[in-house]
């Protein structure tokens, strides 16, 4: 935690430096789904001046995670498993092959994640923390004429556990080292 920690200050500190710079664009993110999902989203990117395809940032979000989502691990199947996203820190890196925000893009987010999982048929619950390593890619269109943007994406991502446990009342909940995600985000660039 402590590494990611000063990683997204280095990050904040660096693109503070280029707010004087004119051709630097700044743009804001959230995820839908997350609230649909009892949870939130902010992201925060940065078009460096002079680069037209590259796109960095940092973000924050959580969620519940649905039961089919769960699910998808066979281990896990049909158990009731309850599992929350409970916080996700991320810096992420996108390279556009037109323009940035415009048709196709490739990125990649290196991430913490904290998660909390509980059944009903047991007493308490358990936390742990993974590491995200995901690479992903999407389409972004831009219906309007002003700057709102929609961000399709999804990606493949290891995440291995780091700290913590899965474990409930003699009962584990058993995590996945691969996982996949996909989503869209709603951005405007300022």
């Amino acid at each position: 935690m402590k590494k990611l920690s000063v990683m997204l200050i280095l990050l904040a500190l660096m693109l503070s430096g280029n707010l004087a710079t004119a051709q630097t664009r700044w743009l804001l993110e959230v995820d839908p789904v997350t609230f649909v999902f009892g949870g939130y989203s902010a992201h925060l990117r940065v078009q460096p001046a002079g680069s037209d395809h590259l796109l960095l940032g940092a973000g924050v979000y959580a969620m519940n995670m649905p039961s089919f989502m769960v699910d998808l691990n066979p281990e896990n199947k049909g158990q009731g498993w309850q599992v929350r996203l409970n916080q996700g820190i991320g810096l992420f890196g996108e390279y556009f092959l037109h323009e940035v925000n415009r048709k196709w893009f490739l990125g990649g987010q290196l991430g913490w994640q904290q998660y909390k999982v509980k059944r009903e048929d047991l007493n308490g619950q358990a936390a742990y923390a993974n590491l995200l390593l995901m690479g992903y890619g999407g389409y972004v269109w831009q219906p309007f004429t002003f700057p709102l943007y929609i961000k399709f994406w999804g990606g493949l991502g290891y995440s291995p556990q780091i700290s913590g446990s899965s474990e409930v009342d003699g009962q584990t909940y058993q995590v996945a080292p691969v996982t996949f995600f996909g989503t869209f985000h709603l951005g405007y660039t300022f």
